[in-house]
């Protein structure tokens, strides 16, 4: 059950992949970029249960924080060209 599992999330990265190349704007590539990520966190927990090691899982669960946070801060660059917050402060006055 678990190789099946496997495979078609091999199958499923190869597409991925093609979507990501042909993306046609860069939101396109940023959501195939973070279903690469959670597909690699779901590989990575299916290949710790075919090989044993159900503690892959804690690792898997991190990546895929990692990756969300990784992808807000992708889209909040392409959006605002930068990551830091200016905010709406105004400058004190002598």
């Amino acid at each position: 059950m678990f190789s099946a599992a496997a495979l078609a999330l091999l199958v499923t990265l190869a597409l991925t992949l093609v979507r990501a190349a042909l993306g046609p704007t860069v939101f396109d590539r940023a959501q195939a970029a973070n279903t690469i990520g959670t597909i690699a966190m779901l590989l990575l927990a299916v290949m710790g249960f075919l090989n044993g090691r159900p503690e892959f899982l804690d690792l898997a669960i991190v990546y895929g924080l990692l990756n969300v946070i990784g992808t807000i801060a992708v889209l909040k660059y392409f959006r605002h060209g930068d990551l830091g917050d200016p905010g709406d402060e105004q400058e004190p006055t002598a």
